[in-house]
């Protein structure tokens, strides 16, 4: 952040804490997190620090359900999200096994896919199986 001309104040360190220890999270899981140690730290700080350290790169985020987005440290490795809409578990995928689809957008259409935002709504395998049981 200080070679990009901005303070790691306490409140954006607190933040990018909180979502490296809470995985994919969040702005409310991540307000909770940071008001263990910082009580009067309120969700609009929150949301205007997870933009900025978005903008510098340092947490990425992906809409996995229809409410707010999740955020993750970026620099860990690239993942799909896999969102089971029985229980709710989020697995991760390797981008490489979107590879073939991620190149044929490319080629065919000239879309540049992000796959850094991707999640797919499904069932995971247990769900699946109690749906066909």
């Amino acid at each position: 952040m200080r070679g990009r001309g901005y303070r790691l104040t306490p409140q954006r360190q607190l933040v990018l804490e909180a979502v490296a220890t809470l995985g994919h999270a969040t702005p409310e899981a991540i307000v909770t997190e940071v008001r263990r140690t910082a009580t009067a730290v309120n969700i609009s700080t929150v949301y205007r620090t997870l933009d900025l350290l978005e903008e510098l790169g340092l947490v990425s985020h992906a809409h996995l359900t229809h409410g707010a987005p999740t955020y993750h440290v970026a620099g860990q490795d690239r993942h799909i999200h896999l969102v089971c809409g029985g229980c709710g578990t989020i697995s991760e995928l390797s981008p490489d096994r979107l590879a073939g689809l991620v190149d044929a957008l490319r080629e065919e259409l000239g879309f540049t896919v992000n796959v850094d935002h991707v999640a797919l709504a499904g069932r995971c395998a247990d769900c699946s199986a109690r749906a066909h049981g």
